[in-house]
């Protein structure tokens, strides 16, 4: 008779351990899906990061058209200006319209980038913040005089 307990025992234990092996292993599957899903997760974050630093360097397609500055004057109407190859459009936009306000020469290329603290159409931000700081305290551009 003590045989059968010793079996019933060593029986009851290889269950135990065999339904721990499952759980481990489905725990296991389960931190390995979500490791990928994580991964996928970066690589698409990088992705669009890259695709928008490489969009702020690109020129508009044909070149000809140019938004110049604009400002709000209500919640969802403003004022725009666009340059239009050698001229300026100021436009009104707002509810679903877009209406021209004044049409204007557009000012010698020289004299825009000479203004201020001597911005050019091609500089970075990092080039413009050091122009800037350089402007504001008052020192000349290294290699300029």
């Amino acid at each position: 008779m003590s045989d059968t307990p010793v079996r019933d025992t060593a029986t009851g234990g290889l269950e135990a351990v065999s339904v721990g092996t499952d759980a481990l292993v489905g725990m296991a599957t389960l931190g390995k899906t979500a490791a990928a899903l994580a991964l996928v997760l970066v690589i698409i974050f990088a992705a669009s990061a890259l695709l928008k630093r490489l969009q702020l360097h690109r020129q508009p397609a044909g070149g000809r058209l140019r938004v110049i500055s604009a400002a709000a004057v209500g919640p969802r109407e403003r004022v725009v200006i666009v340059q239009v190859e050698e001229r300026w459009l100021v436009l009104g936009v707002g509810g679903g319209q877009v209406n021209k306000l004044h049409e204007l020469e557009a000012p010698p290329q020289e004299a825009a980038a000479s203004s201020g603290a001597g911005f050019e159409a091609g500089d970075s931000f990092a080039t413009r913040f050091a122009k800037a700081l350089r402007h504001n305290a008052g020192l000349k551009e290294r290699g300029k005089s």
